[in-house]
C-alpha cells in the first residue's frame, strides 16, 4: 500500500509579519556615530574612519565583497571597537555563507552595543544557519525583553525554542503571544505539532477542539481533527471529522482528496479512487491543485495504487476540465511514456508544441522519443527547428547530428557537430558524443585519418569508452592499419565486456586480419553464444574464419545462413558462389 498525504490544512491563519526561518540579514537604522570611541580618536582618525565606512558601504552596495572586506578591517584598524563596522563585516561574511568569521564579529558587536535590536537579529540568524537553535532562541528572548509588544520577535522565539526541540518552553511563548493578539489557528497548530512531539496527544486534540468550538462552521480545522485522529490510529473518528467536512461544506473539494488517502490506508481502492475522481471533479479545486496531487500520487509508476485505466480516466477529467492546459498534454505523454506507448506520448507531446514552443523541456523530451522510434526524419527536421529555437542548448546539436548521420548527410553531420562543440562549453560527455560522431561521419566520406583521429580523442577525454576503443580497434584492422594497436584495444574492451557480442565480434576480426585465426574463431563463436547469433555481420564473419582455418564446407554453410539474415556484406552472394574467401570493401 502506496498512502500519499495531501494536506488538508494548507493555509492557516494570520501571517505574523516575517518569521524567524528568514535568512535575510536585517540593515540597521544608520548610527549616529560611527564610531564608538570618538573622544580617543584624533580629528584625522575620524576624518579617515568616516571615509573609510563610507567607501566601504558603497563597495558594498556594489557587490565589491572583498574590497567592502578590506575597507571594513581598515576601519578597524583605526577604531578596534567599532561595533557598526564589525557589524558590516559580519553581515557580509554571512552573505558570503563564512558562518564562523560572521558569529565571531556580530558576537562582539552584540557586546560592544547590547541594545542595538539589529545587531541581534543578525547574530541570531547567523545561530539560526549555523543550527545553534537555543542560542539564537536565546537573542530573540533578550528582543521581547526589550519589545515586549512586538509579536514578530515573539513568535520568532517560539519557532526557534521548537527548532532546538526545548518544547515547553516554545509553548509557553506561544500561550504568551496568544494573550496578546487572542486564539489563532496558525499558533494554535504549532502548539498541537508541539505536544505530538512531546507525546501528549490529548493536549494536541485540546488545541484543535478549541479552533473548533471557536468557529464550528470552519472546515480546514474538522480536517486537521480528522488528520491528527488518523494518524494516532483511530480511524473511526477520522472518517466521523471528514464526513462533518461534507455536512458543513457538501462542495468542499480537498476532503476528497483526504478520504482518498483515509481509504487507501483502509486498503478500500475503489472508494479511494472514488473519492479522487470526485476531487478532479470539483470546479472550486484549481488545476494546479489537482496538478499536483496527481504527480504526488503518480510519481513512482510501480508503486502507485491506480490502474493505468484509472490514470487514463483522470486524466481525462482533467481534460476536459482545463482543455485549453497545455500542460495536461504533458501530462498525458509522461503517463503514455510510462506504457512503453512512445508514438501516443509523441503524438500528445505534438499537441503542446503546437500551441506553445516555449518550453525546452517539452522539446528535449518530444525530440528523445523520436530518437528512441528511430523516426530519423522527424528527429532531423525537429532537432532543427529546436536549435533555432534554442541555439545555446548544446545537447540539442547531438541530436541533429545523430539524425543527419542516420540519413547519410554525412557533410552536414560534420558541420552541426563544428557548431556544437561551439557550445559545448565544460560539458566533457557531450564533446564525447559529438566527437564519436564526427568520427563516423568521417568513416562515412572516406575520411579515414580523420576518423581514426577522431576516435582517439575519445579515447584521451575518456580513457574508458569501450565503445570508442572497439570502433577504433575495428575500422583499424578493416583499414589493415596498425594491427597491433587495434589487438590492444580490442583485447582491453573484451576483458571488460566479456558478453559483448559487437565487441567479441571486433577482437575476432582484429585477430582473423593478424591471422591469429584460431583464437579468432574462440572469440566469433563467445560471440555467437551471447546472442550474436542472429546478426548476419557476425555470422558471415565466422564462415570468413572457418573458411581460413580449412573448414569449408562449414564456412559456406555459415556463409548461407548470413545471406538469409540479410545485411551481409556486397560479396557474400560471390563467397558462396565460388566457394572461396573475398575480402569485402563495403566497411
Amino acid at each position: 500500500m502506496n498512502v500519499k498525504k495531501f494536506g488538508y490544512f494548507v493555509v492557516l491563519g494570520l501571517a505574523l509579519a516575517s518569521c524567524a526561518t528568514s535568512k535575510q540579514v536585517a540593515t540597521p537604522v544608520a548610527p549616529e556615530k560611527t564610531t564608538s570611541r570618538e573622544t580617543l580618536l584624533t580629528e584625522d582618525q575620524k576624518n579617515e574612519f568616516e571615509y573609510l565606512f563610507i567607501e566601504g558601504i558603497k563597495q558594498k552596495k556594489l557587490g565589491n565583497v572583498s574590497n567592502a572586506v578590506s575597507i571594513f578591517s581598515r576601519c578597524l584598524e583605526i577604531d578596534p571597537q567599532s561595533a557598526v563596522a564589525m557589524y558590516e563585516m559580519g553581515t557580509l561574511h554571512y552573505a558570503n555563507k563564512d558562518l564562523t568569521s560572521a558569529a565571531l564579529l556580530l558576537e562582539k558587536a552584540n557586546t560592544i552595543e547590547p541594545q542595538n535590536k539589529w545587531y541581534k537579529i543578525s547574530l541570531a540568524q547567523v545561530y539560526q544557519q549555523r543550527r545553534q537553535f537555543s542560542e539564537a532562541a536565546a537573542i530573540y528572548d533578550q528582543l521581547v525583553k526589550m519589545e515586549p509588544d512586538n509579536m514578530e520577535f515573539m513568535y520568532s522565539k517560539a519557532v526557534l525554542y521548537g527548532m532546538a526541540e526545548n518544547y515547553q518552553e516554545a509553548i509557553d511563548t506561544y500561550n504568551q503571544l496568544e494573550k496578546q493578539i487572542g486564539l489563532n489557528d496558525q499558533i494554535s497548530v504549532a502548539k498541537q505539532n508541539l505536544y505530538l512531539k512531546m507525546n501528549q496527544p490529548d493536549k494536541a486534540f485540546e488545541e484543535i477542539q478549541r479552533l473548533i468550538d471557536s468557529n464550528p462552521t470552519e472546515p480546514q480545522y474538522y480536517g486537521l481533527m480528522a488528520e491528527m485522529y488518523q494518524s494516532q490510529g483511530d480511524s473511526v473518528n477520522a472518517l466521523k471529522y471528514y464526513q462533518k467536512i461534507l455536512e458543513i461544506d457538501p462542495g468542499n473539494g480537498f476532503v476528497h482528496f483526504s478520504l482518498a488517502g483515509y481509504y487507501t490506508e483502509q486498503g478500500d481502492f475503489d472508494k479511494a479512487f472514488e473519492h479522487a475522481k470526485l476531487a478532479f471533479q470539483n470546479d472550486e479545486l484549481d488545476a494546479d491543485t489537482k496538478i499536483q496531487y496527481y504527480m504526488m500520487q503518480t510519481a513512482q509508476a510501480d508503486k502507485s495504487d491506480w490502474t493505468d485505466a484509472q490514470i487514463d480516466e483522470l486524466l481525462d477529467i482533467l481534460h476536459d476540465k482545463y482543455p485549453d492546459d497545455n500542460r495536461m498534454f504533458a501530462i498525458y505523454a509522461d503517463h503514455l511514456v510510462r506504457q512503453n506507448k512512445l508514438a501516443e506520448a509523441r503524438d500528445y507531446l505534438k499537441k503542446y508544441l503546437d500551441s506553445d514552443k516555449s518550453s525546452f523541456e517539452i522539446w528535449w523530451q518530444y525530440l528523445l522519443i523520436s530518437n528512441d522510434l528511430q523516426d530519423w526524419n522527424a528527429l532531423y527536421s525537429d532537432s532543427n527547428e529546436a536549435i533555432e529555437l534554442f541555439p545555446n542548448q548544446s545537447a540539442l546539436y547531438a541530436l541533429n547530428a545523430v539524425a543527419a548521420l542516420q540519413l547519410e548527410k554525412y557533410e552536414e553531420a560534420l558541420k552541426i557537430v563544428d557548431e556544437g562543440e561551439t557550445y559545448a562549453g565544460d560539458n566533457v560527455n557531450l564533446k564525447i558524443q559529438l566527437a564519436i560522431y564526427r568520427a563516423e561521419a568521417n568513416y562515412k566520406l572516406k575520411h579515414i585519418d580523420e576518423a581514426l583521429q577522431a576516435y582517439e580523442d575519445v579515447i584521451k577525454m575518456d580513457p574508458e569508452n569501450f565503445m570508442a576503443m572497439n570502433n577504433l580497434a575495428y575500422y583499424l584492422s578493416v583499414q589493415n592499419r596498425n594491427l597491433d594497436k587495434a589487438e590492444r584495444f580490442g583485447n582491453k574492451v573484451v576483458q571488460a565486456n566479456p558478453n559483448n557480442p559487437t565487441y567479441l565480434d571486433t577482437y575476432a576480426w582484429v585477430l582473423f586480419k593478424r591471422k591469429d585465426y584460431s583464437l579468432a574463431k574462440f572469440y566469433i563463436e563467445s560471440a555467437l553464444e551471447n546472442g550474436g547469433s542472429d546478426n548476419a555481420v557476425l555470422v558471415e564473419h565466422y564462415g570468413d574464419i572457418l573458411f581460413m582455418l580449412g573448414e569449408k564446407n562449414k564456412a559456406v554453410e555459415e556463409w548461407k545462413k548470413a545471406l538469409d539474415l540479410g545485411d551481409g556484406s556486397s560479396v557474400l552472394p560471390q563467397k558462396i558462389k565460388e566457394l572461396r574467401y573475398i575480402e569485402s570493401t563495403d566497411e
